[in-house]
């Protein structure tokens, strides 16, 4: 698949990829995910253990914290496209 410190962009990964296989091309990248209750997040894609994706997420201020999503209620995770 795609090793974490490799190029990844949104057309490389297969239509049929699974959210799992899509996190696990992600980890470490900056991320946008869309929730199936259509709310979305965004944040760094830090881990996936036990069935659920941690995301780091800015809080306000300098205050940033680790929020935990079931991949069960994660509908889409795409990379953050480059700066132009």
């Amino acid at each position: 698949m795609f090793p974490p410190n490799q190029s990844f962009t949104p057309g490389a990964m297969p239509p049929s990829a699974t959210v799992a296989q899509k996190a696990a091309a992600l980890l470490g990248r900056q991320v946008g995910i869309s929730l199936r209750d259509g709310t979305g997040v965004s944040g760094t894609l830090c881990s996936i253990q036990g069935g659920e994706i941690y995301i780091m997420q800015y809080l306000y201020a300098s205050q940033f914290a680790t929020f935990h999503y079931p991949l069960q209620d994660v509908a889409d995770i795409n990379p953050f496209p480059a700066c132009r």
